[in-house]
């Protein structure tokens, strides 16, 4: 009895898996029959999981956050996860571009792109904290500064190829670690 659920969960990230790869490639707006094609699924599969285009990008949105909720676990007793969290993200960002560009133009008070804000300064909390208190970065930086953080990384967008993309984000990751650092004054 089990075999099915492990199977229908195992359909639902393979469908997953090729939207991520489809969109990035060709945008958000890409014909879902080349996720349906890249999958090797059939179309009654893609819509028996994701009703319509907006019920996949929420899938990819929701994955995307649970990815970076298994990373801070896993930074948790680190005083620097706070960092290493802000490169897993502007990773993200330059490898999905087109995905997060559309999260970033979607209307924000009342969304899903809202409610993924706050979930993500709920996962960037303790990381931000523990830096604090480590004394890695700045005393006056809030958790309502995570999303002002990502934005900004966000900048990497700009590039027009994956390397460059990343070339940016480590540019802006340089930039925002050291603005981030206490002042010499703070440390004493």
């Amino acid at each position: 009895m089990q075999a099915p659920r492990v199977d229908a969960a195992a359909r639902r990230e393979q469908l997953l898996d090729s939207a991520d790869i489809i969109f990035s490639e060709h945008g958000v707006t890409a014909p879902l029959e080349l996720v349906v094609r890249h999958s090797g699924l059939g179309r009654a599969t893609l819509y028996r999981n994701f009703p319509d285009r907006s019920a996949l990008i929420e899938g990819l949105l929701q994955r995307s956050l649970e990815h970076t909720a298994q990373r801070a676990a896993a930074l948790e007793d680190r005083d620097d996860a706070l960092f290493l969290l802000f490169e897993h993200s502007a990773a993200y960002i330059a490898d999905h571009a087109s995905m997060v560009d559309y999260w970033r133009t979607v209307e924000r008070e009342g969304s899903l792109v809202h409610s993924a804000r706050q979930r993500l300064t709920e996962i960037y909390a303790p990381a931000l904290a523990r830096a604090i208190r480590a004394g890695l970065c700045r005393a006056d930086l809030s958790a309502a500064d995570i999303s002002l953080i990502l934005g900004m990384l966000g900048a990497c967008l700009r590039g027009k190829t994956g390397a460059q993309r990343q070339a940016l984000g480590n540019r802006a990751l340089e930039l925002l670690i050291a603005g981030l650092k206490p002042a010499a004054q703070d440390q004493t």
